[in-house]
This record gives structure tokens, C-alpha cells and sequence, in this order.
């Protein structure tokens, strides 16, 4: 049986009438190739399906064509759907990701981090919350020159390139609908304490019960984890209360599915005897029923930027870089759904 011929790069400059050379430069990412010549070559690579050789990439450039993404965060619908976003952005820029969970114990993160700098020489480095704001990875990095971009990070934020969006904001917003639908006893379920933004978040949701005249009870605050374990935890809590709150905000998606659960086993009707948001709009927000209203966050647009930022070179040398061009703030929406009214 005979197999199918492989694509060669000398038949995509065939195509699309220009040089090898050209090809390669556009594969490359380099700059000076003009976007009329760019566009016709990647027209040609996406017609006749070209798939790079990275081997031979790598020995023709000082490039590794490979970026690492490090994570630790118990989110698992978050973490999925950057790294889908992360994947699809690199296949198509002609990069591989190489992704590793950190270790409980940090040394052995760095050790993983020292791994792809000196065995797979990534070209750039994704760090999630809250590794983000690790001094200890942070140091080996720039030790390493080795360029990075840091996603939501809490502090230190004008010393690197990073990708977030507005969490007070959403927070703020989404627990004013909830103001304005009648809601006036709204529990709140904080984020996990090692992420800037659960504070964020929190400070949103007190700040709009104030401007609005209302305070809250301590026993409508709630601390979680972003897991579903210590969102069902504190969410039982709240909805044993004498008088419960009728509508509770999750600081993500997976503790609001929670907050669901715990109203099922109550025999509580969702969204009439209790409103529900959460925070993310990841697919377990479709998943549950009645699907979850919640703010979404541009999770896969953080993933795609932060590939075409390391691809594009621009954050190579910071001393070359304006410190006002290394924010890049992504906006968020209320998606109303099924578990309450926000408008």
C-alpha cells in the first residue's frame, strides 16, 4: 500500500511562488517579511497541509520552536481550557508546548523549570496563577534569559510582560445584577487564598454591596479553594444558615457547580428560591443543569496571546521594551444563563 507523500517545504515556495528562503523566514516569525508575502505562504501551508519539521527547524535557526507552560492551580476546567487555547495557538504558529504540573514541594518545581530551560531550551515560558508570582522561578528565568509571560499575576505586575482582565470589575458588576434582580442577602464563596485573584474578586463583591447600602454578615462569606470539594463545603454552610442568602456568588465555575449540588440535595429550586453565578464560563458551566450564569474570562484569548507574544520575539530583551507595553488587559462578559438573572 502506498503511502502518502509527505509535504516539503520547496512544494509550499512552489506554491506559493516564492523562495525557500521566504518560506522559511515566514515560518520563522521574522518581522521583515511584508503581511502580503506572510499571508501567501501561510494560504499555501494551510492548502497543502505542511507540517514543519521541527528537527530541521531547530538546526537551521537559534530557535527550539518549543514553549513551556507551568501550572499549578486546582481548577481543572481552568487549567484545560487554557491549554486547549495554548495548543491550538501553538500548532498553528509552528510551536509545540510542553506543559508541566509543579511539584507541592518547590525545589522539585525548579528542577522542572531548570529541565526545560537546559534539556528542551524552550523558547519562552506561560506561567499560570499563582506560580506567576514565584520569586524562585522568576529569578532562574531571567537568570536563564529566558523570556516569559506571567498570566494574572498579584504583584510585581510592572516588572514583566503579563496577560489579565478585570477581576474587581466583573466581580463588582456581576454582584450589582444580582442587586438590581431584588437579591439584597447574597452569599459570597472567596477563591483560593494563594491567588490575587480571589482578593480581587472579593474586594469586587463587597465594593458593590456598599455603593448599593448594603452590608454583608460574616456568615455569608465563605473561603474556598476554586475546587468543587470546598465550594460543596462552604456552600452547605451558607444554605444552613437561619436565614440563608438567596443568591451566592462562587469565585469560579467549579465551586458555583458545587453551590448547585448543595442546593439539589436541599431540594432547593435553582434560580427561584436560590440565584447561582460563578466565574470563568468554562464548559463545566453548560455541563451542570440549570446551567450556570458566571463571568467569562477570556481564558482561551489569555492562552493565544501569550503563545503569539513569545513567538513574535518582541519580549526577548525587556531592556528594549516600554514598560506601559507589557500590560495586556482582555475583557470579560456576564453570561447569563439558567442559574439567575442578571439583567
Amino acid at each position: 500500500m502506498a503511502t502518502a507523500k509527505r509535504t516539503k517545504i520547496k512544494d509550499v515556495a512552489q506554491s506559493a511562488g516564492v523562495s525557500m528562503m521566504t518560506v522559511s523566514r515566514v515560518l520563522n516569525q521574522d518581522a521583515k517579511v511584508s503581511e502580503t508575502t506572510r499571508e501567501k505562504v501561510m494560504s499555501a501551508v494551510k492548502a497543502l497541509n505542511y507540517r514543519p519539521n521541527v528537527s530541521a527547524r531547530r538546526l537551521a535557526s537559534t530557535k527550539s520552536f518549543f514553549l513551556g507552560l507551568i501550572y499549578d492551580n486546582p481548577s481543572a476546567s481552568y487549567v484545560s481550557k487554557f491549554l486547549l487555547g495554548a495548543l491550538k495557538k501553538c500548532r498553528a504558529s509552528g510551536y509545540h508546548l510542553v506543559v508541566d504540573e509543579a511539584d507541592v514541594d518547590i525545589n522539585k518545581t525548579l528542577d522542572s523549570v531548570a529541565d526545560l530551560i537546559h534539556i528542551t531550551k524552550v523558547d519562552g515560558m506561560i506561567l499560570l496563577p499563582p506560580l506567576c508570582d514565584s520569586d524562585s522561578i522568576l529569578t532562574m528565568l531571567k537568570e536563564a534569559n529566558v523570556p516569559y509571560i506571567r498570566i494574572s499575576p498579584d504583584v510585581n505586575i510592572n516588572n514583566s510582560p503579563y496577560i489579565c482582565m478585570d477581576d474587581y470589575q466583573a466581580a463588582f458588576d456581576v454582584t450589582e445584577a444580582l442587586i438590581k434582580q431584588g437579591h439584597t442577602r447574597i452569599g459570597h464563596i472567596i477563591g483560593h487564598p494563594n491567588q490575587g485573584a480571589s482578593r480581587m474578586r472579593y474586594q469586587g463583591f463587597l465594593d458593590a454591596l456598599r455603593s448599593n447600602k448594603l452590608s454583608v454578615p460574616p456568615e455569608f462569606i465563605e473561603q474556598g479553594f476554586f475546587d468543587f470539594k470546598s465550594g460543596l463545603s462552604a456552600a452547605q454552610k451558607l444554605l444552613a444558615l437561619e436565614e440563608p442568602p438567596t443568591a451566592i456568588f462562587a469565585s469560579n465555575d467549579d465551586m458555583a457547580a458545587a453551590t448547585l449540588t448543595a442546593a439539589h440535595m436541599l431540594s432547593k429550586k435553582v434560580p427561584d428560591d436560590l440565584a447561582i453565578v460563578g466565574f470563568d464560563d468554562a464548559q463545566l458551566a453548560v455541563t451542570v443543569w440549570p446551567h450556570l450564569s458566571t463571568v467569562r474570562q477570556p481564558i482561551q484569548e489569555m492562552a493565544e496571546m501569550a503563545v503569539e507574544l513569545l513567538a513574535s520575539g518582541q519580549y526577548d530583551d525587556l531592556s528594549k521594551v516600554s514598560k506601559s507595553d507589557f500590560r495586556h488587559v482582555l475583557d470579560f462578559e456576564l453570561m447569563e444563563r439558567e442559574s439567575s438573572k442578571l439583567t
